[in-house]
């Protein structure tokens, strides 16, 4: 379920500072919310995978942890980075 390489440089330039920069926190957000949107589209065909629906609700988890930092530190590029995501503001 990992991203494709086109994909994940796509992100990493538009939400990183740099094309190099896969470290800050808004293009870890980012990839963490295409990696969720994946493998809810998978959970939604296989039902009953339970060992992929752990491992969402991981992700899920870690993405929420980042944001939260990211508000507390960020705030104007949070808001941004939630509005360019679609993702709710519920941190």
């Amino acid at each position: 379920m990992a991203l494709d390489s086109a994909k994940k440089q796509e992100l990493v330039t538009k939400f990183g500072k740099n094309e190099n920069d896969t470290g800050s926190t808004a293009v870890q957000i980012a990839l963490l919310t295409e990696r969720i949107a994946e493998l809810t589209e998978h959970l939604k065909v296989f039902k009953k995978d339970h060992a992929s629906r752990l491992g969402l609700l991981k992700l899920v988890g870690q993405r929420r942890r980042l944001m939260k930092y990211f508000k507390r530190t960020k705030k104007d590029l949070y808001l941004k980075l939630v509005e360019d995501l679609g993702i709710r503001d519920n941190i």
